[in-house]
């Protein structure tokens, strides 16, 4: 097994290999051009060998940084909407305690127009120390920028000139509103790579900042991401589990299979799930193509989505991620009255009853014609986090070029904010439509 690996045992009697064997040469081909830089959207592939070249000074003034937050703050809230702030909360829910057992809390505003949110937010925040961390290419984004103008307003009043040295700023190098903000009003900053687009920028400052004050080991998180640029650098497909995936991916597509649901037995992977959907479904769902991406987290919604499942529409196949490794041990106990009738799982770990538990539903939903992916990940740590968060960049930019689309743009989200602008008046956008 690699670090990361695809096992398609459950998908074997949906795919034959003769059947991925035909597309290794559009692979192969494709690999070229991510590799050389030359198919569409090229100008944003700084992700591709990001990790491995990642420049020393800057991972210490990170790490510098988060250290001075944490000295003096117990909350950081990070201000950001898509890409801004789903990679640093998928991870940070991966590699952190479920019940508050951080010394430092990171939180997350500007994701979204609740009014109820923010002033909840406010509430919480009362008679804490707190830092902001606002994380915008512009600037100017209505979500962030409504949460910044208001958190920024409470930190003033509360700190008064201090709140400068307490508020971060991660955006353009020298360009928009924020770079603007930052420099007049002496914030430190961090800067967002102009050619890594929000949703590959996770292992760049915008995610490791905020991991850095949760207490994530940043290091290890890109010394993961680094080792699997390596392993995943060779064009075959059957030595590629990233392009193995992405071809499974689409041939299931072709089949009409349109709808991937992601699927984890652990509650830890909520953060990851919604990151994965930003990623693949902001890269492929372009000139009416795509597939799809939905997640459950079971065994929870087996029972409450367990049974589209299971006799649903036919439009559909899952992906399930597996941590292999028993690492807690948490043992179920003998009772000597049974009487709930689990003695039979008496000296089993809470491991493996849910590895069974998920080889049950696998068994399951392929005897009712859903094909099932496996992705094997030895265990929940920062390494192999790292590992995973570059095997779906990989896998997803591989997977939008065989779809025929550009991975790294994304042309339809601009609509809904025209018309919000109408909308809500903003000057220039009158009678737009």
């Amino acid at each position: 097994m690699g670090t990361v690996s695809l096992n398609n045992k459950y998908a074997a009697q949906f795919i034959e290999q003769d059947e991925v064997a035909a597309v290794q040469d559009f692979i192969a081909a494709t690999h070229q051009k991510i590799h050389g830089k030359t198919g569409a959207g090229a100008e944003y592939l700084g992700w591709l060998e990001w990790a491995s070249n990642f420049d020393q000074n800057e991972m210490a003034r990170i790490e510098e940084t988060a250290q001075k937050l944490r000295t003096k703050s117990d909350v950081l809230i990070v201000i950001g909407i898509g890409g801004s702030y789903l990679g640093a909360k998928a991870a940070q829910d991966l590699l952190q305690p479920s019940f508050g057992l951080n010394e430092m809390d990171v939180i997350y505003a500007g994701q979204n127009l609740s009014g109820r949110y923010l002033q909840e937010l406010l509430a919480y925040i009362e008679g804490k120390e707190v830092a902001l961390n606002v994380i915008s290419k512009s600037g100017t984004t209505t979500e962030p920028a409504i949460a910044f103008r208001v958190l920024r307003a409470w930190m003033q009043e509360k700190y008064g000139e201090e709140a400068a040295d307490r508020i971060i700023a991660t955006t353009d190098k020298t360009e928009g509103a924020l770079r603007k903000s930052a420099e007049k009003s002496g914030y430190t900053s961090f800067e967002i790579p102009s050619d890594i687009g929000g949703r590959y920028s996770v292992l760049t400052a915008v995610g490791l900042l905020p991991l850095a004050v949760a207490g994530v080991d940043i290091r290890k998180l890109v010394e993961g991401a680094a080792h699997a640029e390596k392993e995943l650098a060779v064009p075959n497909v059957f030595e590629n589990d990233a392009y193995l995936y992405a071809a499974y991916r689409q041939i299931l597509n072709a089949r009409g299979h349109s709808i991937e649901v992601m699927a984890s037995f652990e509650p830890a992977m909520a953060g990851l799930n919604e990151w994965w959907k930003q990623l693949f479904g902001e890269s492929e769902g372009k000139q009416g193509k795509g597939i799809f991406p939905a997640s459950v987290i079971y065994s929870t919604d087996l029972h409450s989505l367990g049974q589209y499942l299971q006799n649903g529409r036919r439009t559909l196949f899952e992906t399930m991620i597996s941590f292999t490794a028993d690492e807690h041990e948490s043992k179920i106990p003998f009772d000597e009255e049974d009487g709930d009738g689990l003695n039979y799982l008496a000296d089993k770990t809470m491991h493996e009853v849910n590895q069974q538990a998920m080889n049950a539903t696998a068994l399951a939903h392929v005897e009712g014609g859903v094909p099932v992916l496996t992705l094997e990940v030895e265990r929940m740590d920062a390494f192999h986090t790292g590992y995973l968060l570059y095997f779906f960049m990989k896998a997803c930019a591989m997977s939008a070029y065989l779809s025929g689309v550009n991975p790294f743009d994304q042309p339809g989200v601009e609509l809904y904010k025209q018309n919000m602008f109408e909308l809500l008046g903003k000057p220039g956008y009158e009678n737009k439509n």
